[in-house]
């Protein structure tokens, strides 16, 4: 495994390069977390079901979310296993980005209705 390499990025140069259009940003958290509370623009890929050959790149590099860095680098170790030698991922999840004071897609749950926070 030593020829595979984990890159970290922080909230800030994830923001960075979704604002640039330069990246797909993939939250593999389950689909109630993800309805909860999401990263504008992230798509989601449960780690539960999480299938490296299917992520929707268009082209464009992956950097892997969760909620604290975890389930991310179980689904780079997924992508590893799929053949790629480089992954990418978040440092410190979605609490990072919410610390970071980052926009965010909350739903309340009295009404269903989503608002973006931040």
């Amino acid at each position: 495994m030593s020829d595979k390499i984990l890159h970290e990025l922080s909230p800030a140069e994830v923001k960075a390069k979704m604002d640039a259009h330069e990246v797909v940003v993939i939250d593999v958290r389950e689909p109630k977390e993800y309805g909860a509370e999401r990263i504008p623009g992230a798509l989601n890929f449960p780690l539960s079901t999480f299938d490296a050959t299917a992520l929707p790149t268009g082209g464009r590099p992956v950097i892997l979310h969760c909620g604290v860095g975890k389930r991310s680098a179980m689904a780079a170790q997924k992508c590893f296993e799929g053949g790629a030698g480089e992954a990418t991922h978040m440092a410190g999840g979605l609490g990072a980005w919410k610390e970071a004071g980052l926009p965010l897609i909350v739903t309340d749950p009295a009404t269903g209705q989503p608002s973006i926070q931040g």
